[in-house]
This record gives C-alpha cells, structure tokens and sequence, in this order.
C-alpha cells in the first residue's frame, strides 16, 4: 500500500498530459483525499468515462480546521489499501493542501509515491529564461495593496542580492490585480 500523490491539471478542460501509468494507478484506486470532493469525482470521471464513481471512497480537507484527522484516514492504508490525494490544481503539497497528509504517512512508515505530471511552478521556470540553478518559491502572496507591495519589494530585493529567481502562484482571478 502506498499514499499516491497525483498531479491534475490546471486547466480541467485541456487535454491531459499525464503519462499511461499515472492513469493506470489512478483507475487501480478506490479511496481518495481531496481538497474538494466534488472536484476530485469530476476529474476522475472525466479520466474514467465508464468508472463507478459512487464506488469510490473520499475524505476531504476542511478548510475552516487547523487540525485534520490525517491519523484517521491513513488507518485504511496502514492496513494496505492504497489512497490517492488529489488538490483542485496542481501538485498536492506544492502550494495546495497534502504536505500535512504526507508527513503523517512518512512518520507512520507509509510509503509515499508522487506520480508524474506537470507542475505549473518548474513549466514557469523553464520557460521564464531566468536562473534554473538558484531559485525560491515563495507560495501565495499576500491578496492587499500594502502588504502585497511590500511583499513584491522584498522578493524584488532578494532576487538582486542573491541573483535568485523568486516564485509565486496566484489564482487565475486575482492575475489582474497583480
């Protein structure tokens, strides 16, 4: 059994890169953590036409709690039925909810797999022409006026000193006032 991290695309609707045999272990799986279950059911039936969807299993991160029941849910798997987590977006752990879910699993001894799939910050890097050897991701930044300027001169400052590439992610809604 393992904790199987899988990568799903930013835009749902786009054709999926994803290689055969993350497909594979993906249609092998019946329980699931997800940032939003509605979401998760949508992206896996869209994967899996003719998959019983009702069949599956999912947990879900509340997004109101601080502490989640990561114990609790792992207990299928310490008993050997594997379990996939999936974010809305994106690499789970990466700027989306799993790092917690994952740690637990590692303190536990359960093996955990990332599966391959493309990760929107490395595609940013690669095609920006900015320095691949010595970068940081910073995650979200702050959504208001003041903070987020200083947020922006800081980054801005730090990328000059150390000769760093800085990273963010934003969502698509708030680009424009970024």
């Amino acid at each position: 059994p393992a904790l199987y991290l899988i990568p799903s695309p930013l835009n749902p609707d786009a054709p999926s890169i994803l290689p055969s045999e993350t497909f594979d272990i993906v249609d092998s799986l019946d329980y699931f953590a997800a940032e939003r279950t509605r979401t998760a059911r949508r992206l896996i039936k869209q994967w899996f036409p003719e998959k019983d969807i009702s069949s599956l299993e999912f947990v879900e991160w509340d997004k109101h709690a601080e502490i989640q029941p990561f114990h609790k849910w792992l207990e299928p798997v310490k008993k050997g039925r594997a379990m996939g987590v999936l974010s809305e977006a994106g690499c789970p752990g990466v700027a989306d909810p799993g790092s917690g879910l994952v740690a637990e699993a590692h303190r536990l001894g359960i093996k955990v797999k990332p599966l391959i799939g493309p990760s929107s910050i490395l595609l940013a890097l690669m095609a920006s022409g900015m320095n691949g050897q010595n970068f940081c991701f910073n995650g979200y930044l702050p959504q208001k006026g003041p903070e987020l300027a200083d947020q922006l001169r800081k980054l801005e400052a730090r990328s000059s000193r150390y000769k760093t590439t800085q990273l963010f992610i934003e969502t698509p809604y708030r680009n424009l006032s970024l």
